[in-house]
């Protein structure tokens, strides 16, 4: 018989698998292509917004877009029962930094050439208010999916959200602000008084994180965290927690 989830997790499973049964509409306010096509003609369109939303969010919230609401999560856990092998993220998530710094740079050097934003048009290239509204373009829709579900099956959890997640920069920039600001955000709080030392929590984190190791030096912060809440989940000692308050980070 299968072990069912905590109901903290059931809920996240449940709103990221409505926000992947809902791509088909959004894909393109989370498109790498629609806001280079904005730059290069002044648009501030729905993408540039919500990859802003996104940097701001994670100045209160650090990376809990990536666990509870991002349809590539999802794409991740259709992946798991394929290959749960964990992945080291301090060794492939320098990756993503190589997708994402051409394509920033591209987007400022169009926007530059374009003189800045003339207008704003939040349904730029989405017209019809849905993303995927012609067979052409779910050519892109299933590129997008098998790179997620098809990164993850090969090479273990998460590996397209550690490798080629283009979104990812821009929380991690934000949490890294946020770690040096004294304003109170979400963060992950160990009391290593109460760890047993089961490593269950490190087993069992998405991301591959070492978090029995982040609780004996009750240090929680980590650029890859993306506060899904497992580990607290799965320590029966309740040696983690969530906290709303102001810390300092290293990460």
């Amino acid at each position: 018989m299968l072990k069912q989830l905590p109901k903290r997790q059931r809920i996240r499973k449940g709103i990221v698998l409505f926000s992947f049964l809902i791509f088909p509409v959004t894909m393109n306010f989370l498109s790498p292509y629609v806001i280079i096509d904005g730059a290069m003609n002044g648009i501030l369109n729905g993408s540039a917004v919500m990859f802003g939303l996104m940097f701001i969010s994670s100045l209160f919230l650090g990376r809990a877009w990536c666990g509870w609401v991002c349809p590539g999560s999802a794409m991740a856990d259709i992946a798991e029962p394929i290959n749960n092998r964990a992945m080291n993220p301090d060794k492939v998530a320098w990756i993503k930094w190589l997708v994402w710094l051409p394509w920033i740079s591209i987007i400022v050097w169009l926007l530059i050439r374009a003189g800045g934003y003339s207008r704003i048009d939040l349904l730029h290239l989405t017209e019809s208010g849905v993303s995927v509204d012609s067979p052409e373009k779910y050519i892109i829709y299933f590129v997008v999916i098998f790179l997620f579900v098809g990164l993850a099956a090969i090479f273990g959890r998460r590996a397209g959200c550690h490798t080629i997640c283009w979104m990812a920069p821009f929380m991690i920039i934000g949490r890294w602000i946020r770690n040096r600001l004294p304003w109170p955000s979400l963060r992950l709080v160990a009391d290593s008084t109460a760890c047993s030392d089961c490593k269950l929590c490190a087993r069992n984190c998405p991301m591959g994180l070492d978090v029995n190791a982040m609780v004996e030096m009750e240090q929680m912060e980590h650029s890859e965290c993306i506060l899904c809440g497992n580990c607290i989940d799965t320590c029966s000692k309740k040696a983690i927690r969530y906290s709303f308050s102001a810390g300092v980070g290293r990460n």
